[in-house]
């Protein structure tokens, strides 16, 4: 096997420049990247030039998403893609659903099972056809890829629960560690390690708009998370000369086609389509330090924004630790209602809303104007508190949230994890009406 790694790798996660929707340019062999233009007639070192493009061609400016790959061998050396067993990715959806449903963290292969055997879909806005809305899946891993995969249908933000992983991307190599979040552009190709053996976590597979940093509005030009703090690799590859099997999800179903040659052989790149990681302890949480809980939006890390001003294809909130400082406020969410969907996990701790039965690695799905809020005994605690400052620390729960209704999958309507008793958190909420007078 030849296999050429660039010179002076040591690590694992070369992730060093930062900047969120910035122009980068890195390459792992000096002088590899042209200067000047984009695709001359010859590139150094004898590569291939090769645009990878996020947004169609003509979109605004500051909305294109596109980077030049220069490239060992073009992407179009393949050959025929055939189909191959999709497991529990992409499942029939089944009929939509008003009730709130949650799952417990499903279980662990005993197998040894790859990242793209592992994934299982929970829901969806839309069959796979769709160009907008969201698919939330859940990964499962107990052994590390020794194949390539690449997803046509949308842009990938993965939430790890347990476990790390290093990201092989064609822009190089990031390792990801729960509490830190990953986001794979569009037809990327990228291959899935496990440097502690196993992993669990989430997915959301966004199929409109790119993913990018929410406005500030009135909160000014600080706040929630900064650009500086998302890291891009630098250029890495891999001159690997044996047969790899590469995965491409394409409306919904897995195909497959054997290469001579590993894909992740891009020597040097400039452009701003690019995988990227963000750490959420560096989010600066937003609060109210006068009176009422502030509504979930202040928590927003990314969003996909739709043509409707403030109304988002997809959110990605967190709920983090942070201070709680508000007079004659109900601390934690309180009962609402609304026109958002609403899928949440868990990556560690307790969610501050719920006393019990929300677990790590588990999911909760609330659909549009279904109501919702803490259960009985976080309502009976918060109602009883001292209003004093106070820290919630120890947990990281984050949201999944539409304007576009999640449908579940047909096989999470049936699996055991489904938790037929979650209703009956809010039973517990005694009247307490005094009466006139």
């Amino acid at each position: 096997m030849n296999v050429q790694t660039r010179p002076g790798d040591t690590g694992l996660d070369f992730a060093t420049q930062s900047g969120f929707g910035n122009e980068f340019a890195t390459e792992a062999l000096p002088g590899a990247l042209p200067v000047g233009r984009n695709s001359p007639q010859k590139v150094p070192y004898g590569l291939y030039a090769e645009q990878l493009s996020g947004t169609a061609f003509t979109v605004p400016r500051q909305e294109a998403r596109r980077s030049w790959l220069y490239r060992i061998r073009p992407s179009a050396g393949h050959g025929r893609f055939r189909p191959l067993d999709a497991g529990m990715l992409c499942g029939k959806l089944a009929p939509p659903n008003p009730n709130r449903l949650r799952w417990n963290p499903l279980p662990m292969p005993e197998a040894p099972v790859d990242f793209v055997a592992g994934l299982v879909t929970i829901g969806a806005t839309a069959p796979a056809e769709a160009i907008s809305g969201v698919t939330i899946h859940v990964y499962r891993a107990t052994a590390s890829m020794q194949r390539v995969f690449m997803d046509a249908d949308g842009e990938l933000l993965i939430v790890p629960q347990q476990g790390r992983l290093l990201l092989a991307t064609e822009c190089g190599r990031l390792l990801v560690a729960p509490g830190e979040i990953a986001v794979i552009p569009c037809g990327m190709k990228f291959r899935v390690e496990l440097p502690d053996g196993t992993a669990r976590g989430y997915i959301a597979e966004n199929h409109g708009a790119p993913l990018r940093l929410p406005d500030l509005g009135p909160i000014g030009a600080n706040g929630l998370a900064n650009p500086r703090d998302f890291l891009a690799p630098v250029a890495w590859y891999e001159e690997r000369d044996e047969p790899t099997e590469l995965v491409q999800k394409f409306q919904g179903t897995l195909w497959f086609t054997i290469l001579d040659h590993s894909p992740l052989d891009v020597v040097a790149w400039h452009g701003n389509n690019v995988p990227y990681k963000y750490d959420t302890a560096r989010f600066n949480a937003m609060g109210t330090v006068s009176f009422d809980h502030p509504d979930p939006s202040i928590f927003t890390v990314l969003t996909s924004p739709t043509t409707a001003p403030g109304l988002a294809n997809m959110d990605f909130v967190i709920f983090p630790p942070r201070w709680m400082v508000a007079e004659d406020t109900f601390r934690p969410p309180w009962f609402h209602r609304n026109v958002m969907n609403e899928c949440m996990g868990l990556v560690q701790g307790v969610y501050d809303g719920k006393a019990d039965g929300f677990l790590p690695g588990g999911i909760s799905l609330h659909p549009r104007m279904s109501a919702h809020g803490p259960d009985a005994p976080t309502t009976a605690r918060a109602i009883a508190a001292e209003l004093a400052p106070h820290k919630i620390e120890g947990t990281l729960a984050f949201m999944f949230e539409t304007s576009q209704v999640i449908r579940p999958t047909q096989y999470a309507m049936e699996c055991p994890e489904l938790q037929a008793s979650y209703d009956a958190c809010w039973d517990g909420l005694p009247k307490s009406f005094t009466g006139a007078g």
